[in-house]
């Protein structure tokens, strides 16, 4: 497949790591539907993107919303044969933190935004992608998970999100081998320190900081980097049931 018959839909897309891969599929002769709990922000992206870009306001933990999203996605643009998930929440909090144990409510609102937002759109999106009419090498779609380099070495505060980030990444083989009877390919990419909005509110010394703890190259990740592997992926048959880390060989420490 080719990203220029992408017919994409991006969960988070109004900004950030989304909103990079709604730019790169546009720019490449492809269509995007943007899903977001952002209203306004998605408006005004799928506005900047143009006739080929669409938004539908999205709660990944609401089934129903995710219906009605995918199914508008469907309409709008003739079909689904890509799903990237980026939707997703990064809660730093102590098991055990100053003011006492962590609600046991936090942890799940992480567990339920981050791990199962993310199969609750792999099960609507495949449903409508098995429906597809397969190229020359049986493919009809792909599916991609944002998991994190926190999924290998979590620090300290990111034990709801680490949870979350490892979960997608497990899910990836399983959901990859049952998909594989429809042609629909599962992927999971696991990025590093990217410079995304959660980083827009670090001073420039405190980006740069962190930019200098990656090897090579030693600067925060570029989401259209994210994008460029987003599209690697979805045009390459080969890729499946796997994890790739895009973190310019980075680990990180316990803090």
């Amino acid at each position: 497949m080719k990203i220029s018959e992408a017919r994409a839909v991006v969960t988070g897309g109004a900004s950030g790591l989304g909103n990079a891969v709604a730019k790169l599929v546009v720019a490449s002769g492809g269509r995007v539907v943007m899903l977001d709990v952002q209203e306004d922000r998605g408006q005004a992206a799928a506005k900047e993107l143009g006739a080929s870009a669409g938004f539908a306001k999205c709660d990944v933990t609401k089934e129903p919303e995710i219906l009605a999203a995918m199914d508008h996605a469907r309409q709008q643009m003739g079909g689904i044969n890509l799903l990237v998930n980026c939707a997703g929440i990064g809660v730093a909090a102590r098991m055990l933190g100053k003011n006492g144990p962590m609600p046991a409510d936090l942890f799940t609102k992480v567990i339920h935004i981050n791990l199962i937002g993310t199969f609750l759109c792999d099960k609507a999106a495949a449903a409508i992608m098995q429906a597809n009419t397969p190229n020359a090498d049986g493919e009809r779609g792909v599916l991609i998970h944002t998991s994190s380099v926190a999924a290998f070495e979590g620090q300290i505060g990111q034990a709801a999100y680490s949870a979350t980030k490892a979960g997608v990444m497990g899910m990836t083989l399983p959901i990859a081998r049952e998909m594989a009877q429809f042609g629909i390919r599962c992927m999971s990419i696991a990025p590093g320190i990217f410079h995304t909005p959660m980083m827009d509110g670090m001073s420039p010394e405190v980006q740069e900081s962190l930019g200098k703890q990656v090897p090579f190259p030693p600067r925060l990740g570029r989401p259209s980097e994210f994008a460029h592997l987003v599209a690697a992926i979805f045009e390459n048959p080969m890729l499946n049931g796997e994890t790739i880390r895009l973190d310019g060989a980075i680990r990180m420490q316990p803090k």
